[in-house]
């Protein structure tokens, strides 16, 4: 499965931006996909999954509540729209995807994923 992260760039405070992951290959074999971010001097971050199968969305405390992530079943591609954004929020933003039947349990750790994206930055102004 290949990941292709996309749709970041500079936004200033209170903006909105919406992240995309196309995702390709064998795609069938995916149960779950995730949204990861690097900040400069922190650990990797979890934000948010999807189940690959169905609509079921879970949310990481970082964006609960100004995030939404969606799907595109004809592009096979993820969405992460954020709102309100800050500039804390600045930082590389990765998608990842999860063949494993048990990946939800695991949602939140980064070894719960096998594929990942090259990540986009997203960088928010004050």
């Amino acid at each position: 499965v290949q990941l292709q992260a996309s749709g970041g760039g500079l936004v200033q405070a209170g903006g909105s931006l919406r992240l995309s992951c196309g995702a390709s290959g064998r795609t069938f074999s995916v149960y779950g996909m995730g949204w990861f971010r690097l900040a400069p001097g922190k650990e990797r971050e979890y934000l948010g999954a999807m189940r690959w199968t169905g609509n079921s969305t879970y949310y990481g405390d970082p964006v609960r509540g100004r995030a939404t992530i969606s799907r595109d079943n004809a592009t096979n591609t993820m969405y992460l729209q954020m709102n309100s954004l800050k500039p804390e929020d600045t930082a590389v933003y990765y998608c990842a995807a999860a063949k494993s039947r048990n990946w939800y349990f695991r949602r939140g750790q980064q070894v719960a994923y096998d594929y990942w994206g090259q990540g986009t930055l997203v960088t928010v102004s004050s």
